[in-house]
């Protein structure tokens, strides 16, 4: 069983506000809102007191959780959630949803119980109908609500003319699963025992004929066999006594009837590893707080008197939830960076944090980000993270070259003396002043700040072999020239550690690319595999129902199907075959965005490239300073 370790109980998360309409519970959000794994959301709807409760707290694994009550009177108003850790999918989390009964004819609005039954299939990835005594003509009668379904439900914005609309449908409806309470026949057909399943396929068995009463006693059947692919039913016989039956939540397992607890257990095992992760059209996972996000989109449809679209829903929903994404895994980056960093630094060091930084903050945002197929925002992430890491590197070169200024000054003290003492202006200074010059920019390593040095010393240089009468006018110009080349070579190695990192730079924006690519085709690899998974669902369902069809002697409806069967395999050919362009165009997308960061990459990188060198160096200066302070 799983343990109600997220939510010590339930919490009211759609309801109605003072004017009577929906509206979500801040408190039920903020909690999906922290939900970034998966959802597997389980409903249960059915009429007033019915116990539908009760299943939803055997699932959550509790003996108490969402309200039993044990009057005439319903006692769940609106939509209730509870979230635990999913018991068998590790990374999951069980979404329950326990919904206000129907038909309790006090509400006085028959409208409202009808966009709850709406919102429940919407949102759930398995729908759970509990009903009491047997499957039949009433009963499938008080689930009209299930005809008024395309009334009230878009899947598509605009739908084609000739569109088969039931497999749209069946692709996002969640798995029908009938709970039949205090059932107490014997499931045989005849002298044959039958499954519940064949019990409830039974009882979906159309009539022939059009006649006003056939078409209406078909309807409700219909839509449940061409609405939801996956049926089941189970059968529940009396858990306890009358006389025990108001205090449910009181009674132990050893109280309650055994063939009732064994079919409870069954039921709650079927649940945990049939019920699928919630996904949208495209076979795009929800999580939480995505689930939060659509459940909002979907009541503020309905507040505004509009009906549900879900194709309009994932639009809104991708919005939403990329500047979020976006937000997230930016504030991660940034995190990540300021914790790690300590400035000044080796720039390998940095490189390094820099990376491991950038690849979490991309599994942050392949996790929260929702329908990007443009990659619109993840060029927007990989903008923003370019800007931090140049404004890092820049922060990392100014405080490398004041460290690396302050060392200089330490190094070359003894050389400054000297000039100021005027101990070069003699006869033989000039020599001592090149002897010593040389010695300290060996022992000295940041080229970068030593190469600005040098040239600031150029004069004075000068000026001293232009003093030192030892030297003759030819032996003072080729020391002259002896220094320039000096200053130049030290130049030239300079320039050249500076062109070095500024190829590693590049490798950066490479390995970047590489891994937004692999974090991107993982993420379309899963999700056409879900949308392959779909497909197939909907299309064993169709084609059951063909023969079913036949079966029952419905030929025209059966030859209406096999049309169906053979439009969707078409269109299952055509996404086939499409995927390689749609993932061409994702890696050209990503491609055009590293060839728009590139430009204003390469001016920047030499200052980049000195203060990863000078850090480099302020290190290797360290090491020498003791020998002049």
């Amino acid at each position: 069983m799983a343990c109600g370790g997220f939510m010590s109980a339930p919490v009211c998360f759609i309801e109605n506000d003072e004017n009577g309409k929906l509206r979500v519970r801040k408190e039920a959000k903020d909690i999906l809102d922290g939900i970034n794994e998966p959802v597997v959301v389980v409903s249960v709807v059915g009429l007033y007191r019915t116990g539908k409760s009760y299943l939803m707290n055997r699932l959550a694994g509790q003996q108490t959780g969402f309200a039993l009550g044990s009057t005439i009177e319903s006692e769940t108003k609106g939509i209730w959630m509870w979230c635990v850790p999913h018991p068998y999918k590790e990374g999951h989390t069980l979404v329950l949803l326990d919904t206000e009964g129907l038909g309790d004819v006090r509400k006085g609005d028959e409208k409202h119980d009808t966009w709850i039954f709406c919102l429940t299939v919407l949102l759930s990835s398995s729908l759970v109908y509990n009903s009491l005594g047997v499957i039949d003509n009433t009963a499938l009668e008080k689930l009209h609500y299930v005809t008024e379904l395309t009334e009230n439900i878009r899947v598509k914005a605009e739908v084609g003319q000739h569109e088969d609309e039931s497999a749209d449908f069946m692709r996002v409806f969640p798995s029908f699963v009938w709970a039949v309470r205090d059932f107490t026949l014997q499931l045989k057909k005849g002298d044959k025992p039958i499954t519940s399943d064949d019990y409830l396929e039974g009882a979906l068995e159309l009539k022939q004929g059009s006649s006003p009463q056939t078409v209406q006693y078909n309807l409700p059947r219909s839509c449940l066999r061409n609405f939801f692919a996956v049926r089941k039913c189970f059968v529940f016989p009396r858990p306890a006594s009358m006389e025990s039956m108001w205090r449910m939540e009181e009674l132990t397992e050893k109280e309650l009837e055994s063939k009732f607890l064994e079919q409870a257990n069954t039921f709650c095992r079927y649940i945990y590893n049939n019920s699928k992760t919630k996904t949208v059209s495209g076979g795009r996972t929800i999580t939480g707080t995505a689930l939060g996000n659509l459940a909002e989109v979907y009541v503020e449809a309905i507040r505004s008197g509009n009906v549900p679209c879900l194709e309009n829903a994932v639009v809104s929903l991708a919005k939403i939830q990329n500047v979020r994404a976006v937000e997230e895994a930016l504030q991660l980056y940034v995190t990540e960076m300021f914790n790690l960093v300590q400035l000044p630094m080796n720039p390998e060091e940095l490189s390094k944090i820099h990376t491991v930084a950038e690849k979490k903050a991309i599994e942050v945002f392949i996790t929260v980000s929702f329908n990007d197929n443009d990659q619109i925002y993840q060029k927007e992430l990989m903008g923003k993270i370019y800007d931090e890491y140049q404004q890092m590197c820049q922060q990392n070169y100014d405080a490398s070259r004041m460290q690396c200024e302050e060392v200089l000054h330490d190094v070359f003290d003894t050389l400054e003396k000297g000039i100021s003492d005027r101990s070069y202006l003699k006869p033989g200074g000039s020599q001592k002043y090149i002897d010593m010059l040389r010695q300290l920019s060996e022992e000295y390593r940041s080229e970068a700040v030593l190469s600005k040095f040098l040239k600031t010393k150029e004069d004075i240089g000068n000026m001293i072999l232009q003093a030192d009468q030892s030297l003759n006018a030819a032996e003072q110009e080729k020391e002259v020239e002896k220094m320039k080349t000096e200053i130049l070579k030290q130049q030239k190695r300079s320039l050249k550690k500076q062109n070095r990192l500024q190829e590693q730079a590049f490798k950066d924006m490479q390995r970047t690319y590489d891994e937004h690519v692999n974090q991107i085709i993982h993420q379309m690899e899963r999700e056409q595999d879900r949308m392959r998974r779909d497909n197939e669902r909907v299309l064993e369902a169709k084609m059951r129902e063909n023969q079913a069809l036949l079966k029952m002697g419905f030929q025209w409806e059966a030859a209406r199907m096999q049309s169906e069967i053979n439009s969707l395999k078409a269109d299952m050919d055509k996404e086939k075959s499409s995927q390689h362009s749609i993932l061409g165009r994702v890696l050209n997308c990503i491609g055009t965005a590293t060839t728009w960061l590139m430009p204003g990459f390469t001016p920047k990188l030499i200052g980049v490239g000195i203060s990863l060198l000078s850090n480099f160096f302020l290190i290797q200066a360290y090491s020498h300073t003791p020998k002049h302070i």
